[in-house]
Order: structure tokens, then C-alpha cells, then sequence
């Protein structure tokens, strides 16, 4: 059930193994002017470039939400793939060596230069594209021109057939995108420190069940020159086996990326999950978990850590496991102010990776709009024993799910930054440790599993052992907890929050709740553990050996 990164395993088709090999492809200088201009200028460029576009048809998001109504009301139809041989052909190598050609940039706006991604083994299926101007929309005609390939390339056996797999938006300068769409419904930026990491769908379909996931796709863009402050305005239809919808995304580009999020979904089918601004995300291991990697950096891992905002004001941090089989966790809510996958540690030095720079992995924070009643936020975590993977899904599953024939209507705002936008006055989780139980000096018990958590926050700054803040920490049946205790790190402002838990089941999973408190009042967030003692050699036949 992990989801491929750079192995390129399927199921399912993944936009971020793909972008992996296709982020360094960039391009620079000549534009096609397309939003400045009337569409019927627009087909006539530099004599050197030879951009043809299909005839001019209205458009609107209405006529978006018509089709994709119209399409809920007939029998799913899956992209047939003309040459599956010869796309299986273009392997990673052979998409390596295939460039977008820097003349055919075209323009939907000042700021959003838009380039084309080609066909190949891990993003199979056609996607249509077309620039919008006013109240008109032009589809780009695929062609051969927009790529530059060796004669020898297997994408020269498809030419006559081919079709764009999907596009980014580059900056101004086009030396790097900020936003890119490939492969199902998934899409990333690259946050505020311009370097990509985890992605976000769309929709998400039976994620983390026995049955199969459906994967519904972006088969139609539509791109516009963004308003208010958006550098771009996409469009987007979404067609799978159970739903259709139309999506419209105002995309701003600043310090990290702000998308405001709409869509009206139309079920052909009902389902039996469904996730609502899904996210997706790499997490191996940290300093949490450090025994379970044999690797010479530190931790690595795209997100460490679940943060929520609960519709009645709570805050929760949730930090990420790497658990022995899949699991599932659902956190009820109604009307939740917001969630989000983030990457919180951003010290280097605890990564030690000049490569891919873990630790500038964007976050990303939903808000939703409207009225999202009651549901839950589920988390979904993966085993994996590599970085290749995507193994970590979070997202909003509605308590009232859409029956066949119904329509949803969804709206959030996606941000994309180096934290949590609203972070409050709390004090928050920065790191998480297990280790032995017991006390040093004395024999260490077989049962017991240390935790300490780390908090700060401008809330603790000046508080001392004699301040009265108190450790406060419950745990489920059949866990005992002992010697919890709070204080001050050394030479810092931080506090640590310590206590052993006590094993007295075979639980395969624990569920901890922590936090400090101070004449009744919480001075940090609630921090949610889970804890596999398995994975320390504290559970079932392991620790039955030891004892």
C-alpha cells in the first residue's frame, strides 16, 4: 500500500515519484503572450514557435459544474492507452532526456508561465489543457514542438497519438516552478523555502482500506490569469469510477503558497470513505524512532507530525509513527478550524542532508470554509523501511457521506509554508523521545517505555521548577503511568514533560494524551501519542521471552 516515489511501483499512478525525476527539468527566457492578448491574437506567434490552439468555446466555472454534472449521469469511461508498450518504453532514464522546449512557455498571466509535462510509464493518461481569456477557453494542442528529445527517444514512437500528462507554473524568471500537476489528482508547491516534499490530491477514495483505493483524476485544466492577488486561477474536472467534480484553484505565490480550494462533487456511486483535502507525505523515521533505520543521516522524513485545531479550540499535536502495518486513526471534530502535515523540526543539523534538504520541507495547513459539520480528521500511517515511499495520508472524512446521485459542496484554503500559520499563544511539541523505562542505576524493567516530550513556547519563558506547572498525562486500559514529572531544559526556556508508561496487556498500539498545565489552565498544546511497543520489543511474544 505505499505510494511510489522514485520506484515507480503501481498502483497507483504517483504524482510524486514522478515529480522527483521531472523537478530539475527547467527552462528559460521567450514567452508566448496569451492572457494580454485576445484569444484569436494569441494563436499566432513568434514565426519560430508553431503553437496551434482548438476553436474558442465558452467557459465559465458554471459550465465547469454542467459538465461535470452531466458526466456523474453516465457510466464511468477510463482513458484508453493506445500504446501501453511504448510508454512502459519511457522509463526514468528516457523522461530524463526529454525537455520542455523554453520558447513554447506560454503566459496565462504575469506571473504564471505554464510548461507541459510529456507522457510516460508513471503518468499514462491523457490530460487536456486549455488557456482561458475572459468568458472564452482554447485548448493546446499537443505536439511534438514543445519537447526536445534524443532521435533515439521511445516518446518519438507515440507522436502521433501523444498528449500532455499534465503542467507547472513557473516563476517569472523560469529558472524554477512553484506549482505543478501530474499524474491522478495530486499537486505540490515547493513552500516557502523552494523546495518540494509532500503533496495534496484532490480527493481521496477508500484510502487505507482492504479494498482496493480509487484514484479519480484531473482529465481537463483550464488556466486563467489569477485575481486578487492569485498569480493563477485553475480549473480543473475531476472524473472517477464513484464522482466527478469541478474544481476551481486561485493560486497566490509569495513566502510559500496560498491556494484557495473550490469544488462541487457529483457521485455517481457512494463510497465508503471519503477524504476531503487530503494530503500525502513521507515520514521514516526521527528522533523518535531513530532504532528502526539503519542510516547514517539523523532523521528523514518530509512531515513529522499531525497538528489540528479543533472546531472547539483545542490544539493538537499528533507526532507521526512508522507503525509494523497499517494504521488508522480518526480524531472526531465538528466544524474543525483547521489541520495540517507539518514539518516543524528545520534544523539541518538534524537531517544532515545537502541533498534533498529535509529540512525545508514545506507544511501544509488546511482552513476550512463554510460549514463542514461533524466528521474526523483520519490519519493513515504506512509501514515503509525507505524514504522512497509515500506512506503517510491525512485528511477530513465527513460524518454524512454523499449517496449515489447527490452533490457535495467544498471549500478550504491551503497553506503552504515553513509552519503552522496559526499557531496561538501555547506552548508547542518540539520533540518527541522513547527509550528503556525504569530509573538509571537500578535494574531496567522489561515492561515500562520512557517518553519525554519537549515544549516551547513564549508561555514558558522565566518559569522554574517552583512555578507550579504540573504534568498532566492519562493513557487508555491496560497502561499505568509512572513517575511523569516537568521542568525546565538546562540554559533554555524549553520544558520537558517526562513519565514512564507501564505495560500491563499485550496492546499492540497505546493511545497517550500529555500536556502541562499551570493553576489549572493548559500552558502548551495537547499532544496525542501513539505508541507501537512492538516496535520496542515491549509487546506479545517479545516481551513473554523477556520475562
Amino acid at each position: 500500500m505505499t505510494f511510489a516515489r522514485i520506484g515507480f511501483p503501481e498502483p497507483p499512478l504517483s504524482f510524486p515519484s514522478v515529480f522527483s525525476l521531472l523537478r530539475g527539468l527547467t527552462a528559460a527566457c521567450a514567452f508566448i503572450l496569451l492572457a494580454a492578448a485576445p484569444l484569436a491574437a494569441q494563436t499566432a506567434p513568434a514565426a519560430e514557435v508553431r503553437i496551434e490552439y482548438g476553436p474558442a468555446q465558452p467557459f465559465s466555472l458554471d459550465w465547469l459544474k454542467a459538465r461535470a454534472r452531466d458526466l456523474a449521469g453516465q457510466p464511468h469511461v477510463a482513458p484508453v492507452i493506445a500504446d501501453p508498450a511504448a510508454l512502459d518504453a519511457i522509463d526514468y532514464d528516457a523522461h530524463w532526456k526529454i525537455q520542455f522546449r523554453k520558447d513554447h512557455t506560454i503566459m496565462a498571466g504575469p506571473e504564471a508561465p505554464v510548461q507541459f509535462f510529456h507522457m510516460n510509464r508513471y503518468s499514462r493518461d491523457p490530460v487536456r489543457i486549455s488557456m482561458v481569456s475572459g468568458n472564452e477557453a482554447r485548448e493546446v494542442r499537443y505536439s511534438a514542438s514543445f519537447f526536445d528529445m534524443p532521435e533515439d527517444s521511445p516518446a518519438k514512437k507515440i507522436e502521433d497519438h501523444a498528449a500532455f500528462a499534465g503542467f507547472r507554473v513557473m516563476r517569472p524568471d523560469l529558472k524554477t516552478d512553484w506549482i505543478s500537476f501530474l499524474g491522478a489528482s495530486y499537486y505540490r508547491t515547493d513552500g516557502a523555502e523552494k523546495q518540494y516534499g509532500m503533496s495534496v490530491r484532490g480527493l481521496a477514495i477508500n484510502t487505507g482500506m482492504a479494498q482496493p483505493e480509487e484514484f479519480p483524476r484531473f482529465t481537463e485544466f483550464y488556466i486563467a490569469a489569477g485575481e486578487n492577488g492569485a498569480a493563477a486561477t485553475i480549473y480543473a474536472l475531476l472524473d472517477g469510477p464513484s464522482v466527478t467534480g469541478a474544481y476551481r484553484f486561485d493560486a497566490a505565490n509569495g513566502d510559500g503558497q496560498v491556494i484557495e480550494v473550490s469544488a462541487t462533487l457529483f457521485f455517481r456511486n457512494g463510497v465508503e470513505r471519503l477524504g476531503i483535502a487530503p494530503m500525502t507525505s513521507m515520514y521514516w523515521y526521527s528522533e523518535t524512532n531513530r532504532n528502526l533505520a539503519f542510516d547514517w543521516r539523523p532523521e528523514v522524513h518530509d512531515s513529522d507530525g499531525l497538528a489540528m485545531l479543533t472546531g472547539g479550540g483545542e490544539r493538537i499535536w499528533r507526532p507521526l509513527a512508522n507503525p509494523d502495518r497499517v494504521v488508522t486513526s480518526s480524531f472526531m471534530d465538528a466544524n474543525p478550524r483547521g489541520f495540517g502535515l507539518m514539518q516543524r523540526d528545520r534544523s539541518f543539523a538534524n537531517y544532515q542532508d545537502d541533498g534533498v534538504f529535509y529540512n525545508k520541507r514545506a507544511s501544509v495547513w488546511i482552513e476550512p470554509r463554510g460549514d463542514w459539520g461533524p466528521g474526523q480528521v483520519q490519519l493513515v500511517e504506512i509501514p515503509t523501511d525507505d524514504e522512497i515511499y509515500d506512506n503517510i495520508v491525512a485528511y477530513w472524512l465527513p460524518a454524512k457521506l454523499p449517496a449515489a446521485g447527490e452533490a457535495l459542496e467544498i471549500g478550504y484554503r491551503q497553506v503552504w509554508g515553513s509552519g503552522q500559520p496559526d499557531v496561538g499563544a501555547l506552548a508547542h511539541t518540539v520533540a518527541t523521545r522513547y527509550g528503556r523505562g525504569g530509573v538509571p542505576g537500578q535494574p531496567r524493567p522489561t515492561d515500562e517505555l520512557k517518553v519525554q516530550i519537549d515544549f516551547s513556547g513564549a508561555v514558558l519563558e522565566g518559569l522554574g521548577a517552583a512555578d507550579g506547572v504540573k504534568p498532566m498525562v492519562s493513557a487508555g486500559a491496560g497502561v499505568e503511568v509512572l513517575r511523569a514529572a516537568a521542568r525546565p531544559i538546562v540554559g533554555t526556556d524549553d520544558w520537558r514533560l517526562s513519565f514512564d508508561l507501564k505495560l500491563k496487556t499485550d496492546a499492540d498500539t497505546l493511545d497517550v494524551r500529555a500536556y502541562l498545565d499551570r493553576e489549572g489552565m493548559p500552558l502548551t498544546e495537547t499532544w496525542l501519542g501513539q505508541v507501537h511497543p512492538g516496535l520496542f520489543g515491549l509487546s506479545g511474544a517479545a516481551r513473554a521471552a523477556s520475562n
